[in-house]
């Protein structure tokens, strides 16, 4: 249920109408825009009384929300969210260029990577330390000494780190990592994503191979329903028929989200495509469909990357293609 109250409302009678909702077992989220104010009723709502709400002098609305995802809710939160990480923000406006090889491979390779990639214009460095395979005689990543490499590059260029978390274990080594990412096999690890809204920490979470926006959304339920509503949407592709990309991008969740949601959304074409060659069309489509940022694999030697060397840019190719990127950005 959603309570819009109307415009210049004493603070002390709108604490009485939240201490009173939250009297009858509702939490209440509330967003303060700049025109109005909305309370987002979480909880058994079918005992409120809505006439009653209703005829409150300082209420303008009352709205039933059939959707089951309510946090991540525009509805519910009708601005845009911005999440901030160090100086960078996302969303609202805001566009993050995130870069960087799938897997540590050693400490030279990531420093100088994130070297090449700040001098692009990228924002954020993205490395894997934990790595899920499908089989396991691939490379799984470095794992704790991963970390301390990505670290390390921070320390060098003073890029914010995004990696992703497997296991819910780990969560003590990640102390130190800025932007805790949910790979696409983790996001429906219902545990996991509870333990990640008690972190506060931004949490970027990629959509399932296999999943409809609806799962995405209630997936980003459980963790802002724990607590944290810094939550990034990837959109990285989905599994489709198609037999010459490794996965499907699916640009029109871009839009769809932001329609339903006030989170930012970003898109990784690396995953979704495979394909060195095709990533830049693709991000720069993303770009074109309104996305708060990209997610791209940059490796200095893809032919002996230890994981996804295919899909991963050399650092001048990444340089061109933010060029391109900030055209495209300039122009819508």
């Amino acid at each position: 249920m959603i309570v819009v109250l109307k415009n210049n409302v004493e603070e002390e009678k709108r604490n009485q109408l939240i201490d009173w909702l939250k009297g009858m077992g509702l939490g209440v989220h509330i967003s303060t825009g700049e025109s109005q104010t909305v309370l987002g009723l979480i909880g058994d709502t079918g005992k409120v009384d809505a006439e009653l709400i209703d005829s409150l002098e300082i209420v303008e609305s009352v709205k039933r929300v059939s959707e089951t995802f309510k946090c991540c809710n525009r509805k519910f939160h009708p601005e845009d969210t911005v999440v901030e990480v160090g100086d960078v923000k996302i969303g609202g406006g805001n566009f993050a260029m995130i870069a960087g090889p799938c897997s540590v491979e050693n400490e030279e390779q990531i420093v100088g990577i994130a070297r090449d990639v700040k001098a692009a214009g990228a924002n954020m460095l993205r490395g894997g330390a934990f790595k899920p395979r499908t089989s396991p005689y691939d490379f799984q990543g470095l794992k704790a000494t991963g970390l301390e490499f990505l670290k390390a590059a921070k320390q060098e260029t003073g890029l914010p780190i995004v990696t992703e978390i497997m296991n819910i274990n780990d969560l003590s080594l990640f102390d130190d990592v800025d932007v805790l990412q949910v790979g696409t096999r983790n996001m429906q690890n219902f545990d996991l994503l509870k333990e990640l809204g008690q972190t506060g920490k931004p949490i970027l979470l990629k959509r399932g191979l296999a999943n409809t926006l609806k799962e995405l959304l209630m997936s980003a339920e459980y963790i802002m329903a724990s607590g944290n509503e810094n939550v990034i949407l990837c959109e990285r592709g989905i599994r489709t028929y198609s037999d010459y990309l490794r996965n499907t991008l699916d640009l029109g969740a871009v839009p769809m989200l932001h329609e339903l949601s006030h989170l930012p959304v970003i898109v990784d074409p690396s995953h979704a495509t495979g394909i060195a060659r095709v990533v830049p069309p693709m991000a720069m489509a993303a770009t074109a469909a309104g996305c708060d940022g990209l997610i791209i694999e940059v490796h200095n030697d893809p032919a002996h990357a230890l994981c996804d060397g295919a899909q991963s840019l050399k650092p001048d190719e990444y340089a061109a293609l933010v060029k391109k990127i900030k055209a495209v950005r300039e122009v819508i």
